[in-house]
């Protein structure tokens, strides 16, 4: 079938989470089986268009709301991805910004990539929809590109917590001439919501696992809108992202000294010392390492990392690996705590790709305790190269990590949200690591289990057939 894909951001072209991972390696899925995926994304300005070899396509010119705009239309045939390029909205320096206009750079480029679906002759089946950056399209479809009124609109939620909330004052720019379908009772109380709208007019909803598809249908995870999700809770599905295996794999990663596979983790343990020695950390054989690779943030869990971590780097020869950036306090403690151990933790304070994939091979267990977590993918990278996850039981991570007990599970879960939850979570960990027979056998477990993007795609094929027949 043919799907229009809508996202604000793609990779390999940009990225600020997890949303690029999905936006870039789904419809590669759905093309392998055979389906014609058009993918429509902002060209920014860091998307250099000579480096690139983008082809121009369509350009024009017209109104939207009550300013008149100019654009031009780009495209990678080899990936069938269009570039909305509009002067002025989205060469900013960044992909999102706190300017003034925010709501108009995206209500630009919601109506820009219709109006280019419908001049490029191409009709989807579905239109796939994803975050609040394409939340008026289900509405616009409706409303004002009638061509496609016969189509079906999936909204995809990555995280609830971002909405795109902006004053009613701005309602008459969005180019919608019937503010009446908008959520009136929140538009009198002085605001309006892009996913909201997507909510409130999509055909169905998806968000990236099946827990989280239940979380923000209660009071605690609905962030506002759970009475609307439980309303349509009938059209509401969850489906896990998927990983992908070309980067994320032990047995082929470029990017790590040893490959190896479930039968040669012996191989693991020189990625270990490997990964040691880089951070000039004292490594001694089968020591037990825990990696974190992460946004230093409060959603990821480490207002309750601090007293766990400590307790342990006393009372037992381990070590820590962290790569990330984010809040300055949790950066100052990762500082601190490298400081106060410098031969057992190591922190890379940033991004490094090359260190990720050494964290994921060379550590023995990974941390992400996240207060929510929609689906997450290193609790996933971390299975695959055998590095057992401690995690939440919440959102995705409770739908892709098991706990071990005895011959079953994957990794080491915990229910509430203390340190003391996750203090014992690790313990578990430490104790399962001096057991050689018991831990292989886990990670063998985990290294086996197929969280690729060519299984998620097919779950999204069984849903955009179910959105036609409906």
């Amino acid at each position: 079938m043919k799907i229009l894909f809508l996202s604000s951001e793609v990779v390999p072209w940009s990225k600020t989470g997890g949303l690029a991972d999905v936006a870039g390696a789904l419809p590669v899925a759905l093309r392998g089986l055979d389906h014609k995926v058009l993918t429509i994304t902002p060209r920014y300005d860091s998307i250099d268009v000579a480096d690139l070899t983008l082809e121009p396509a369509l350009g024009g010119s017209g109104r939207i709301g009550r300013k008149p705009w100019t654009w031009q239309v780009w495209s990678d045939p080899a990936t069938s991805t269009l570039f909305i390029d509009v002067p002025g909205v989205f060469d900013r320096g960044s992909l999102y910004t706190d300017d003034a206009d925010e709501h108009l750079r995206w209500t630009v480029f919601q109506h820009l990539a219709l109006r280019t679906t419908i001049a490029a002759g191409f009709k989807p089946k579905v239109i796939h929809c994803n975050d609040w950056q394409t939340g008026l399209v289900p509405l616009l479809t409706r409303t004002e590109y009638l061509t496609l009124s016969d189509v079906p609109t999936l909204m995809t939620i990555h995280n609830l917590g971002y909405q795109g909330r902006f004053g009613t004052n701005t309602a008459l720019q969005l180019g919608i001439e019937d503010l009446g379908l908008l959520h009136q009772d929140h538009l009198t109380a002085g605001w309006y919501s892009f996913l909201e709208t997507g909510l409130l007019h999509a055909d169905w909803i998806s968000t990236v696992s099946p827990t989280y598809a239940h979380e923000i249908q209660t009071p605690d995870g609905g962030a506002g809108l759970d009475g609307i999700l439980r309303d349509r809770s009938d059209r509401v599905v969850g489906i896990l992202n998927g990983i992908d295996t070309a980067e994320w794999n032990p047995s082929t990663d470029l990017l790590i000294p040893w490959r190896y596979s479930s039968r040669s983790l012996w191989r693991k343990e020189r990625d270990k010392e490997a990964l040691l020695d880089q951070l000039e950390l004292a490594y001694r054989t089968q020591v037990p390492v825990l990696g974190i690779v992460s946004r230093l943030a409060h959603q990821k869990g480490f207002d309750i990392i601090g007293a766990p971590l400590v307790h342990f780097l006393e009372t037992w020869d381990m070590r820590l690996a962290v790569l990330g950036s984010g809040e300055e306090k949790y950066e100052s403690f990762f500082r601190w705590l490298e400081a106060m151990n410098p031969d057992r933790v190591g922190f890379v304070n940033g991004y490094d790709n090359r260190m990720a994939h050494l964290i994921e091979a060379g550590a023995d267990m990974f941390l992400m305790p996240s207060l929510y977590e929609p689906c997450g993918l290193n609790q996933m990278y971390s299975l695959a190269y055998g590095t057992l996850p401690v995690v939440r039981r919440v959102g995705g991570l409770a739908d892709t990590v098991d706990h071990v007990d005895g011959d079953s599970g994957t990794g080491f879960v915990f229910d509430h949200y203390t340190a003391d939850g996750l203090g014992w979570a690790i313990g578990q960990g430490l104790t399962l690591h001096q057991d050689r027979p018991a831990w292989q056998a886990a990670q063998r477990r985990a290294m086996a289990i197929d969280n690729s993007w060519e299984a998620r795609a097919d779950e999204y094929v069984t849903l955009y057939r179910r959105i036609r027949r409906s």
